[in-house]
């Protein structure tokens, strides 16, 4: 398959100012990209874009994941400035440290409303989008999604569901020309770690990661491995070669459950015969 050109297309991130979200946008911008940078910090958000380049390639929009209404409004608003959207990367997430009995319920709710819906409401507002380009949607998980953390509930429930939902969306938009990944990263540096790392339960847990099995590996591992990802509009993305197969062994038989499952045109005649929901 030919590489995916990022230069001259727009993509749009959200969770931008974020330890991943920046350097990703970084480096995208290094390629030619345009971005529409999405962070729930509108002060900050536009800061970020102004180091990046004029607004004619790269603008940023205040946004909650937590709300539709918002993500749809500064979808629209980038689709408007940039005249359309080619990549999505679905990056707002967040996480806590606690056992089940003694989690904030609210926090947990936080968590999967963030990490799992805020996917689901920016894949859905930018798909519109995405069809007219033919374009790429990726959701970002983790290894979590595959290897459970104690103390961490709601948030690789979050990051597994993050992948169930990528993999059912895709089957769902692939003949429009448009694909859909996931990323699945292990432990790398950014704020969000330095916090775990300051947890004494977090600390206890994973011994700072600086040795074994969950070792830190650099932030440029992880954000190359997304570009290249992007370029090759893989359908999941390991930054690390010793992870793979842990990632890839659960989808093994994926593939062939999907062609001997789904043939022909079962999917998109399903999606044309689906009723509309009752409105709520």
């Amino acid at each position: 398959m030919p590489r995916y050109s990022l230069n001259g297309r727009t993509v749009l991130i959200t969770g931008s100012t974020g330890g991943l979200g920046a350097a990703v946008a970084t480096e995208l911008r290094a390629r030619g990209a345009n971005l529409a940078l999405l962070d729930l910090n509108g002060e900050q958000v536009m800061a970020q874009a102004a180091t990046l380049g004029s607004e004619s390639v790269a603008y940023g929009w205040a946004v909650d994941v937590r709300k539709l209404e918002s993500v749809q409004a500064a979808v629209d608003a980038a689709a408007s400035h940039f005249g359309g959207i080619d990549v999505v990367i679905a990056n707002a997430g967040i996480t806590s440290m606690a056992p089940l009995e003694s989690h904030d319920p609210a926090l947990f709710e936080r968590v999967i409303d963030i990490n799992l819906n805020g996917v689901w409401r920016t894949f859905r507002a930018a798909l519109p989008y995405i069809k007219q380009s033919k374009g790429y949607l990726l959701g970002v998980s983790s290894m979590g999604a595959f290897v459970h953390s104690p103390l961490q509930g709601p948030y690789v429930a979050s990051k597994a569901g993050v992948w169930a939902l990528c993999d059912a969306t895709r089957l769902e938009v692939r003949h429009y020309g448009v694909e859909v990944g996931s990323l699945h990263p292990t432990f790398f540096k950014t704020p969000m770690m330095d916090e775990v790392h300051a947890d004494p339960a977090g600390h206890t847990l994973w011994g700072g990661n600086k040795k074994g099995l969950w070792k830190m590996i650099p932030l440029e591992t992880v954000v190359e491995s997304v570009v290249s990802g992007i370029e090759r509009r893989a359908k999941i993305i390991v930054p690390t070669v010793q992870n793979s197969l842990v990632a890839r062994v659960p989808g093994l038989l994926r593939p062939i459950v999907e062609r001997i499952g789904f043939v022909g045109n079962t999917i998109p005649d399903a999606i044309a015969k689906a009723a509309k929901p009752p409105v709520i």
